[in-house]
């Protein structure tokens, strides 16, 4: 955009807020949206109407249920997961890196159409709930 106005509008940060996903704690937004960038804090294994930690245990669910949280703040911001350019993994313990992977890799294949999937980094950390096993931040890139 050429005019002041735009070029204004294009630098605003927003927070992002849905319903889709759990809330957020008072000290971050589910998502902060800046000139067609989005990033998409921390999600866990959170149902979103209850605030409920799902699955215990089983990664595998977790994993999926945290990749749908990511994809409700990336929809809340008008994207889809075909925006998203890249996710961090966090999982607690390195025996969960196959089922966490096989669980990833179905998400990937049910949501993504292009043939250009996200990059990846995970990383093996602990994370601040005793049943939290993963936790998925991201960044979109979203179309004008």
């Amino acid at each position: 955009m050429c005019t002041e106005f735009g070029r204004i509008r294009m630098t605003q940060k927003r927070a992002l807020t849905t319903p889709d996903a759990p809330a957020a704690a008072h000290s971050f937004s589910q998502g902060v949206l800046k000139g067609g960038i989005l990033q998409v804090s921390g999600q866990g294994p959170q149902d979103p109407e209850t605030g409920k930690y799902l699955y215990p245990g089983d990664v595998g669910r977790q994993t999926l249920r945290t990749l749908n949280n990511v994809r409700a703040v990336v929809e809340a911001s008008g994207g889809t997961f075909n925006d998203v350019i890249s996710l961090r993994v966090f999982l607690t313990e390195r025996g969960h890196f196959a089922e966490m992977n096989a669980a990833y890799e179905q998400f990937m294949h049910e949501h993504v159409d292009s043939r250009v999937l996200p990059a990846r980094t995970t990383v093996f950390v602990g994370l601040p709930r005793e049943e939290m096993l993963v936790e998925i931040d991201g960044m979109a890139v979203l179309s004008a």
